[in-house]
Parts: C-alpha cells; sequence; structure tokens
C-alpha cells in the first residue's frame, strides 16, 4: 500500500477513497484551531528558512537538527513558551507529512535536554501583559475622545474585549451572528474555541454596564459602520469600514495605542491585556472562580487562581495590624 503524502490513508490510482481521503485530510485539518493552524504555519516557514540557510533537510528532521534550530531561537530571545510551540509545529508537519516526529525518533534525547535547559535557563515564572482592568481601561477609553470611525470602533474594540475576558483571536473572529441582544444586555455564542475543541457550544453575557457600558460602546460602532453581519471588527480605511474581519494583531495594536494615549508604556500592554483586565477587576471585586470561568471558559480554574491571589494579595494582610 503507497501511503499519501498527508500521512492519512492509501495513496495511488484508487480513486474510490478519493472522497473518504479528502474527508479525512479535512479533519485532521479541524483537529487544531484557525489560530493555531496559522501560528504553526509561521513556526514552520521559520524552521525550513534555518534549515535552507544551511542546506540541511527539514522533512524529515533529525532531532539533533532540531535542536540546534530550538537554541538558536532561544538564544535570539524567544521566550520558552514560543520555543514549545515552535516544537509543537515541526511535529504536527511531520506527523501531516507521514513521517516520525523528532520528539520520537531515536536521537530525541538530545532534543529534551536542549528543551529543558532552555526552560530552566529562562526560568518558569511566565512574563504576562499588564491586565487593562476596569481603571485602566477608563483611563484608556477616556484618551480616544475622537468622534471619527477608528476612534469609535477602538472604543467598542477595548470595551467589549474587556467586558467578554475574549482571546485576541476570538474578538478579532468575531461574527454579527454570534450576537443576540436582549433586556439585559447581549449575549455572545461560539462554536469551537481553545478550550471547547469538539464545538459543543457555549453562551455568555456581557451586561449593560454603567461605567464602561461595553454594549452601547459596540452597538455605536455597528451603527456607524453599518454594520449588520459578517465580520464585528474590521479595518477602517480611508473613513469605511472594510468587508473583512481584523487580525488579531490589530486587537494588539489598539490596546497598545490606547495605553499610550492614556499615559502607560505600551510595551506593557498587549491582545491579552482585556482579558487579563476582566479577570483581573473581577477578582478584585470578590467575583468567584466559577462566575470568572463562566465568562472566561477557562477549561482549569489553575490560572483564574492565580488572578485572584495576586488581585487579593492586600486584602485581609497578616502584617495589616502591626506593620
Amino acid at each position: 500500500m503507497i501511503i499519501d503524502p498527508n500521512g492519512i490513508g492509501p495513496a495511488g490510482r484508487d480513486t474510490s477513497l478519493a472522497a473518504p481521503l479528502a474527508q479525512a485530510r479535512a479533519y485532521a485539518r479541524a483537529s487544531r484551531a484557525p489560530a493555531t493552524r496559522l501560528a504553526y504555519r509561521r513556526d514552520w516557514a521559520a524552521f525550513t528558512a534555518w534549515c535552507h540557510a544551511r542546506d540541511q533537510g527539514a522533512l524529515p528532521a533529525d532531532p539533533r537538527l532540531v535542536a540546534l534550530f530550538l537554541a538558536h531561537e532561544a538564544a535570539r530571545g524567544l521566550r520558552p513558551s514560543s520555543i514549545g510551540r515552535r516544537l509543537a509545529a515541526i511535529a504536527f508537519a511531520h506527523r501531516q507529512a507521514g513521517c516520525v516526529p523528532p520528539q520520537a525518533q531515536p536521537q530525541a534525547g538530545v532534543l529534551a535536554e536542549v528543551v529543558a535547559g532552555i526552560r530552566r535557563q529562562a526560568g518558569t515564572a511566565p512574563r504576562r501583559k499588564q491586565a487593562a482592568d476596569d481603571r485602566v481601561l477608563q483611563a484608556m477609553l477616556a484618551a480616544l475622545p475622537a468622534t471619527n470611525l477608528k476612534a469609535i470602533r477602538d472604543r467598542a474594540l477595548l470595551a467589549f474585549g474587556m467586558a467578554g475576558a475574549f482571546r485576541r483571536s476570538e474578538l478579532a473572529g468575531l461574527r454579527c451572528d454570534q450576537l443576540d441582544r436582549t433586556p439585559e444586555g447581549m449575549t455572545v455564542r461560539f462554536g469551537a474555541t481553545k478550550t471547547d475543541p469538539e464545538g459543543r457550544g457555549v453562551c455568555i453575557a456581557i451586561p449593560e454596564g454603567r461605567r464602561i457600558r461595553p454594549v452601547a460602546l459596540l452597538e455605536a460602532w455597528l451603527e456607524a459602520a453599518g454594520i449588520t453581519d459578517g465580520a464585528v471588527f474590521r479595518d477602517v480605511v480611508r473613513g469605511q469600514a472594510s468587508a473583512g474581519p481584523i487580525s488579531d494583531r490589530t486587537v494588539a495594536r489598539v490596546v497598545q495605542r490606547a495605553a499610550q494615549a492614556a499615559g502607560y508604556d505600551p510595551a506593557r500592554f498587549g491582545g491579552h491585556s482585556l482579558r487579563a483586565g476582566f479577570l483581573t477587576s473581577g477578582a478584585r471585586a470578590g467575583a468567584s472562580l466559577f462566575r470568572l470561568k463562566d465568562v472566561s471558559r477557562h477549561r482549569s480554574t489553575d490560572v483564574l487562581a492565580a488572578y485572584v491571589r495576586e488581585a487579593g494579595l492586600f486584602t485581609d494582610h497578616a502584617g495589616e495590624t502591626f506593620l
């Protein structure tokens, strides 16, 4: 039997298997979220370019070659989390091509040692972007007083993004058919997400609000841009909303511009700042882990617990009465 180049099923002249093979390939691609697949493509392109510059073959790749590549990436400042994703992308590309991933090859020991050394040398504490909590976000919104279409969009993106604890890929990919207006605010329905890969679906609520007023700001953007279907957040070109959605990088740029306008260091903020801002504000207001999880849709409460601990570091402090 001749194996298909994508590692799925037989290939060759048997046309009776063409349709099942195409469907199997589609299911294999759907095993990763769109944002993950995009990141993997970039990681794989970086690896193949590195190999080409050194006249080395990228597929299949010797584990020792992959170890050299990851060491090179670490030396130029890539974070351990990005190193881990690079390795996962290389393994994914190998599996898609029907090859044994470097991590499963006989010489994989040296690769594991290099990855462990990178993580140990860099430390294990995550470096988070600063949270755009309710106070920071109100300062950002106040710093964007302009009435042009881009400013209207940016205010809506900031407020709605924080209120829904959105990941930046979710915010960039948000569509009108996910939104439903209710007397209390708005609901947002998700299909397959990072923590719901099977696509069972989940619905979150965005309240009207009294200070940030995320729903009113979103509706102001949709009305000003004339958007009734398709992508919610779009690029603004020459004063008009484009047809397609923004990228997740645009989300980060909007947050950083608003942070700078409000007098903060923009380098300390990013796309994750909105999601972190909701969790920080909710924890500080006394929301339980389970109520936070209703909005953030985390699979585990471990990450949420860290936000609760940090928000309450000075609450009922052991030294409050004598320091």
